[in-house]
């Protein structure tokens, strides 16, 4: 299993972000789970202690929509796992299933204070599969290190399905065809859980279908719809398609979700918004602007950032948030986005997103403000072990990071 240790993180700048930051307190981790955070909090005898010297010490990052490990870095199409891109509904598949812990870019996140992510296929079907929520560290095999087995399950609008199926001379090759694949699929999925439920009621037998089981988990509100869709036309047909069948929609990317912001807000959709820093690199990131997520966040969309990592390197997280910051993002809604909002967006605040008892011991101390580009995460530690650790005086004065690897991991 995953290492659950403790600590006594004291003397920091502490930001629970769900309660206001606190000076010269402390963080009490035992056994991996969080059970103080305040200014008077007594140590435990026995509990190891690591005084923050006033450091900033916040919960650990969230990146709420990545791709590490179905598409791994330095790997080229060996280890590019992102999509099945021979059925239009993938509903069935499980980004779980593709997934290598030995990814680069689960180092890169624990740089970037990053100890959670939600891993999903990737934007070429209309239905892409389902979504898996893990550590960044841990485990001996994947499955240790996961914190939801399910989710979520992607689906993509606009650009992506339509090129991919339309190449193949096949359906999906327009907009329409690609809502008419969802919406096929769900009526399928409602039949299929009526029948199966009147089999169970008779104690009859019934032949199960994966991908129909998955979509029926949607319908019944205990997977979200994660939309991958960009331009405010395809953000209109997410809302749509959502209204029809009744599920939990999050929009996902949502770069010109500012010209429907509005609507968005009165529906209560959220948005992970992002990657920030990239080109226009196709017709529907026309629009794209990183201003955009401030106007969001104003109009009173609940929002969270993504890297979309490895479109932009998972360990610029905390540096896309400041750069929304500079156009226009309040800078505490800026540190929600990263944290407490994506792990209420997707279900996973009983387990991450603050600082407060009852919560995994996931925890980062940073040298300054982690909206200063120049402040970089100098302990990190996952259910209350440290697995990153920045040296100061390593490298001759320069510094170096050490993430404490594979054959550390484990105690007997």
């Amino acid at each position: 299993m995953t290492t659950r240790n403790s600590i006594a993180i004291t003397n920091g700048y502490v930001v629970p972000v769900a309660s206001a930051p606190l000076e010269n307190a402390t963080v009490l981790v035992e056994d991996g789970v969080i059970t103080a955070v305040g200014q008077d909090v007594v140590v435990p005898d026995g509990v190891r202690t690591l005084d923050a010297g006033g450091r900033w010490v916040l919960p650990g990052f969230v990146e709420s929509h990545g791709h590490m490990g179905v598409m791994e870095e330095a790997e080229g199409w060996a280890g590019n796992d992102t999509n099945e891109m021979t059925d239009p509904n993938g509903a069935a598949l499980r980004a779980l299933d593709a997934i290598n812990i030995e990814d680069e870019g689960f180092r890169d996140a624990l740089v970037g204070g990053v100890t959670s992510a939600v891993i999903k296929p990737g934007s070429g079907n209309p239905i892409g599969g389902q979504t898996v929520a893990i550590k960044t560290w841990g485990g001996r095999t994947v499955d240790e290190q996961v914190i939801r087995e399910a989710v979520s399950v992607k689906s993509a609008l606009g650009e992506n399905p339509k090129r991919v199926y339309g190449d193949q001379k096949k359906l999906p090759s327009t907009r329409l065809g690609v809502a008419n694949v969802i919406r096929k699929a769900f009526v399928d999925a409602q039949s299929y859980v009526a029948k199966r439920d009147a089999a169970e009621a008779k104690g009859e037998p019934f032949d199960r279908d994966l991908a129909k089981e998955t979509l029926g988990r949607v319908l019944a509100g205990e997977l979200y719809w994660d939309q991958h869709t960009h331009r405010a036309d395809d953000i209109a047909t997410a809302l749509r398609l959502a209204d029809e069948f009744g599920y939990k929609l999050v929009i996902n990317h949502g770069t010109d979700g500012a010209a429907v912001a509005d609507v968005l807000a009165e529906r209560d959709v959220p948005v992970i918004f992002g990657p920030l820093i990239t080109s226009r690199s196709k017709i529907e990131l026309r629009n794209r602007d990183i201003a955009n997520l401030g106007a969001l966040a104003r109009a009173g969309v609940r929002v969270a950032i993504t890297t979309d990592h490895p479109v932009v390197p998972i360990n610029f997280l905390v540096h896309q948030a400041s750069l929304a910051v500079k156009e226009g993002l309040d800078r505490d809604v800026a540190i929600q986005a990263l944290t407490t909002n994506p792990a209420a967006f997707l279900g996973l605040d009983d387990r991450i997103g603050s600082l407060r008892p009852g919560l995994d011991g996931d925890v980062v101390i940073w040298s300054g403000d982690p909206l200063d580009v120049t402040s970089r995460a100098e302990n990190v530690f996952v259910t209350g072990t440290e697995v990153y650790t920045w040296d100061r005086a390593a490298a001759g004065g320069r510094g170096a990071g050490t993430v404490v690897e594979r054959g550390e991991r484990f105690t007997d």
